[in-house]
């Protein structure tokens, strides 16, 4: 058998989040049943760096699958991709790698990217990749803010109330906000996040951006440990996992956040 890493790049409306769930179709079951063809009809298991949630999209996702030694890389690209037609998910690229590479358990960085579409008009070429806000937002504010939450910390206030994660301690590495006409980004970068914490980072430092908080706030939220203490949950279409990084990258090691 070997053991192939997947760049994945994909739409997450259409899907219940990355995870195989009974109530609907996941990102996992159709990468699955696509590798299926490719192992006589036998089930193929996946193990994927971060479970995205529903709505939540990916442009550098990596997975891995273990596959009879037969083909090369392009055909497994090439051929789970035809396999997954016409689903909105796509592999990139596909690297054999050693069979002790994990996916999730080898990676040492993940960079989220959530993008704010901040003028009164809807948005149209953009619908369902951004967070619509219509009033005024100012983003450098909401930077000032973001920098409070740099580094190690219980990150309490900023996970679900489903998080399953052993501890709340993060290292938040990078948060940086930024503006590009109508967008606002808000760039993420941690060894590891907890549940919804990238989208409750976006919900509490809107509020600061329109105004409705001091920056002053955001360092009592999470000193608070407390997830009532933080500003809401933003929506999942705004959120996108941008890259995995790796100590020996497969894929050639993407571009890093920077201040």
């Amino acid at each position: 058998m070997t053991r192939w890493a997947l760049l994945l790049e994909y739409d997450g409306r259409p899907f219940v989040g990355w995870q195989r769930q009974i109530n609907g179709l996941s990102i996992q079951q159709v990468l699955e049943q696509a590798a299926s063809h490719l192992n006589a009809g036998r089930p193929v298991a996946s193990v994927v760096a971060g479970r995205t949630d529903a709505g939540v999209h990916a442009e550098g996702q990596v997975a891995h699958i273990d596959l009879p030694n037969c083909r090369d890389a392009r055909t497994i690209r090439d051929a789970l991709n035809f396999h997954m037609k016409p689903h909105p998910i796509v592999v990139l690229d596909a690297v054999a790698v050693a069979q002790d590479w994990n996916a999730r358990c080898s990676a040492n960085r993940r960079a989220y990217r959530f993008r704010i579409l901040n003028r009164r008009s809807r948005p149209t070429l953009m619908a369902g990749h951004v967070w619509h806000v219509p009033n005024p937002l100012d983003d450098v504010v909401m930077h000032q803010a973001a920098q409070r939450l740099l580094g190690r910390h219980d990150f309490t206030s900023f996970r679900a109330a489903s998080c399953q994660a052993k501890s709340p301690i993060r290292t938040l590495d990078h948060l940086n906000v930024t503006r590009h006409g109508d967008i606002i980004e808000m760039a993420a970068e941690a060894r590891s996040f907890l549940h919804h914490q990238v989208r409750n980072l976006a919900g509490t430092l809107k509020l600061v951006g329109e105004g409705r908080w001091p920056i002053e706030r955001v360092t009592a939220a999470l000193e608070a440990r407390n997830r009532a203490a933080a500003g809401p949950t933003a929506p999942p279409e705004g959120l996108a996992l941008i890259s995995v990084g790796y100590e020996d990258n497969p894929f050639g090691d993407p571009p890093e956040i920077r201040d």
